[in-house]
């Protein structure tokens, strides 16, 4: 059973949320500060963690930033209804995903279920090759682990799927709405600023390398060379 930890300063929501999220099989822990939840995600190990923008202590995004230095753990970030600058700085930061305030909780539901299934490694078929490899980049499919001129890059569950997804199919055009649905697995509340967001951010960690090139008005492809 996947299990979620929620940092959000509201007491009144983690009981009702955690009744419900276990109808769909995840166990939810929470903790009403900062501080708490970092102890929390030091003494036991999480498969997703729900941060609320504001919190005492310090806000949502500062607190993302602490722990994506030393974690990949997928990160769904509650922001203001509305408000586009928060969804774009949690992006920025390293969130996986976003939902505004009040939300619907089978909405929740359902980010959280798409972003544990980026961060899975589907089963491949034996035939199947475990490693893209391109002049200067190695992706591991099976370790999920990126190589950029033998240095081992930190990527978050979003970037390696995106990388992925383009490596997979070189110098085919993906649109950003394509992007955006492939990777959420549905095409509701399309927010393309957030593909420009995660591309920008997984360019600056795979620089000096240029494999990721911008078509204008058309979308992404990936423009590596086999090696």
């Amino acid at each position: 059973m996947p299990r979620i930890l929620l940092i959000d300063d509201d007491e009144h929501l983690a009981a009702p949320l955690a009744a419900y999220l276990q109808r769909y099989d995840f166990a939810l822990d929470s903790a009403l500060r900062p501080s708490l939840g970092l102890e929390k995600l030091r003494e036991r190990d999480y498969d997703a963690a729900i941060l609320d923008v504001m919190l005492p202590e310090m806000d949502g995004f500062a607190l993302c930033r602490e722990i994506r230095r030393g974690s990949d753990l997928p990160i769904l970030m509650l922001t203001a209804r509305g408000d586009v600058m928060d969804r774009v700085i949690g992006l920025e930061l390293g969130a996986d995903d976003y939902l505004p305030k009040p939300f619907e909780p089978r909405e929740l539901v359902a980010r959280l279920q798409t972003i544990l299934r980026r961060r899975v490694a589907r089963p491949m078929a034996a035939e199947a090759a475990q490693r893209l490899t391109f002049d200067g980049l190695v992706i591991d499919l099976e370790r999920r682990q990126v190589l950029r001129q033998g240095e081992a890059v930190e990527l978050t569950g979003t970037e390696f799927e995106l990388l992925t997804m383009l490596a997979r199919e070189p110098q085919k055009v993906f649109s950003r709405d394509e992007i955006l649905n492939r990777l959420r697995g549905h095409e509701a509340d399309l927010y393309t600023r957030a593909v420009d967001i995660v591309v920008s951010r997984l360019r600056r960690k795979l620089e000096p390398l240029d494999c990721i090139k911008t078509l204008r008005n058309a979308g992404y492809t990936f423009a590596g060379a086999r090696s």
